[in-house]
């Protein structure tokens, strides 16, 4: 088939007339087109992420990507005489781990078979790791399956792989530079990759809950010891706490296909007090269990190891006060916590990133505390005003009215979504930032006031529409706060805020390992600040100071742009309740300043 037959086949597809695909193909080209702007006719080179990207994607992954890497070379030493190519990437299509043979190095950067290589839908098109994550089932995408020109002579088979809650983690893929035509050939390679993926989540459950009770599930009593079709772990109080994907088909009923955070009873016909006795001191032919459908599976229940205290390998961390206050056991967060101790030393401007709900006033308030105790800490909602109101907040007036650069003198100025200035504010503020410090006024006899000025976004300050002359003189260094999903410290953030909170009342708490474990594993668009009020919620519904799995409301689901199908009136009432205080409207909608003001730009909502 030529390029010309190839972008025919697809047009026919996207006018719904009939064509030689598997459905999850089409229906991957009309989201190419239709959501993703690909155009058939255009072919696009495989997209390598800089080596400093690379590595952020690295570092979240690292946990699983050690876990699967015995795994991987198992499985690499299967296929690798065939020519394959083994590729692990994360949840959003980056390639995080990699092998293939270096004679074929070149050839396989250029197609995009490398290590920091972009798979996703909208990068890439119609591809193996693309249509797994869309989907989340395994695929192959095989030559002409591709939407893409640059990508048809490829064969790809990729599989997801599950954390222990049923979320998407990672997708691992063969691939192959060329292939037989028959898209049958790959049927092999297909069933491979989903079986190296069954194992890495077993693996993962294993090493995760291993002081736990593990239940190891098998149609077959054969497999049950050896290769085992899925698992679930099960606190003390006999609910499920984590479960592979394979298990959690397995288990699902039609009236709640949710099995984790479920009772062990619920699901099957045995309890916690049952379990030691499906060791492999017994036959797997005597380890049956009935499902609640009444299917019999065989299981092997392997006991909680003791925690073992070990010492630490890292050197203890040497930050102090409030910035040790902020370090809850994240290496990347303490890397960021160092590096902003010694940054708070000078007069040097800091550019914070992270999404809303992350710290980075509470980071801004810590380089604060460095300085004179009677220093000032000046905040600038820079998103809650119209540029000439924010100029004159900033700046005063001729008069005797100072703005605030002048009450920051010796101090900190923090200016919150100063990628929200517009561009007259930024031209006076570029203008007004010398070596010698602000020039607060145009006046005769300028003053220098020295001040640290402090910047925060939800995006790096490269991203940012900033003028260069001050995108330079405010990001003189840049930090980073990641996202509470991509913290390794969430039990040690959980167990600092109910310490706090115990602290103002009458009671100490405690936390389930169920409840904790559903608080690791859950999702967190809202960061710390969603985290905080959960707890609070949690804390307020339990009895006697005793947090489980019953008192954790439910999440809000709706994501920041969850709200965009609110009406008018009402996000024009929520404004009005407000006093058009953009934060206070963001805060109480869990949005970002930034979708309020998209939104009001949508409905024609302008500020009286």
């Amino acid at each position: 088939m030529s390029a010309v037959e190839h972008i025919k086949e697809i047009e026919a597809a996207l006018s719904e007339r009939p064509v030689q695909r598997d459905d999850f193909v089409v229906a991957s080209w009309r989201r190419c087109v239709e959501q993703h702007g690909l155009d058939p006719t255009k072919p696009t080179p495989a997209y390598i992420l800089p080596e400093r990207e690379l590595r952020h994607h690295q570092q979240q992954a690292e946990r699983l990507t050690l876990i699967a890497r015995s795994g991987l070379e198992d499985l690499f030493r299967q296929v690798a005489s065939q020519n394959y190519v083994l590729l692990l990437t994360d949840a959003q299509g980056i390639t995080v781990d990699y092998f293939g043979d270096a004679n074929f190095e070149d050839d396989l950067r250029a197609s995009g078979l490398f290590l920091g290589s972009a798979w996703s839908e909208a990068q890439s098109g119609t591809n193996g790791i693309g249509a797994c994550i869309a989907t989340g089932r395994a695929v192959t995408v095989h030559q002409k399956d591709h939407f893409d020109l640059h990508h048809v002579p490829l064969s790809c088979s990729a599989a997801p792989i599950y954390d222990l809650r049923g979320s998407l983690a990672a997708v691992l893929d063969v691939s192959l530079l060329r292939s037989p035509q028959p898209k049958a050939t790959q049927a092999l390679a297909l069933h491979m990759v989903k079986t190296a993926a069954r194992r890495i989540e077993l693996a993962n459950l294993t090493a995760e809950m291993s002081t736990k009770w593990v239940l190891r599930l098998s149609r077959r009593p054969d497999f049950v010891d050896v290769d085992p079709d899925g698992a679930l772990a099960v606190d003390d109080a006999g609910t499920i706490i984590g479960a592979t994907r394979q298990a959690q088909l397995l288990l699902r009923d039609p009236s709640n296909s949710q099995v984790v955070g479920r009772s062990l009873t619920s699901v099957l016909d045995l309890d916690l007090d049952d379990l030691p006795t499906f060791s492999r001191i017994r036959s797997t032919k005597e380890r049956c269990v009935f499902l609640k459908s009444g299917d019999v599976v065989y299981a092997h229940a392997i006991a909680p190891q003791p925690r073992v205290r070990t010492r630490r390998d890292s050197k203890p961390s040497k930050l102090s006060g409030p910035f040790a206050a902020l370090h809850c056991g994240d290496w990347n967060v303490e890397q960021t916590l160092n590096k902003a101790e010694r940054l708070a030393q000078n007069d040097l401007p800091i550019w914070i990133t992270g999404a809303s709900g992350t710290g980075k006033e509470r980071l801004a308030r810590a380089i604060h505390s460095k300085r004179d105790e009677r220093a000032p800490f000046v905040v600038v909602q820079c998103a809650d005003y119209p540029g000439a109101e924010l100029e004159t907040i900033l700046f005063g007036t001729r008069g005797d009215d100072d703005g605030l650069i002048t009450h920051a003198r010796d101090g900190v100025l923090f200016l919150d979504a100063a990628n929200e200035m517009s561009a007259a504010v930024q031209s006076r503020l570029a203008r007004a930032l010398t070596d010698d410090g602000i020039r607060p006024a145009n006046g005769a006899n300028p003053i220098s006031i020295k001040a640290k000025i402090i910047s925060a976004s939800t995006m790096p300050i490269s991203d940012c529409k900033l003028r260069d002359d001050l995108m330079f003189r405010l990001g003189g260094a840049c930090l980073d706060l990641p996202n509470l999903d991509d913290r390794a410290d969430i039990d040690g953030l959980v167990d600092k805020i109910i310490r706090l909170a115990g602290i103002a009342a009458p009671k100490t708490f405690k936390i389930s390992d169920g409840a904790r474990s559903h608080l690791r594993n859950r999702s967190w668009p809202g960061n710390i600040r969603e985290l905080k009020n959960t707890l609070r919620v949690s804390m307020a519904l339990s009895d006697d100071g005793f947090i489980d799995l019953e008192h954790i409301p439910q999440p809000v689901t709706k994501a920041a742009t969850g709200h965009e199908g609110h009406n008018t009136a009402d996000l024009e009432r929520c404004l009005d309740e407000c006093g058009w205080n953009i934060s206070r409207v963001a805060r109480l909608r869990g949005v970002d300043r930034t979708t309020i003001h998209r939104q009001m730009k949508r409905a024609g909502i302008t500020r009286p």
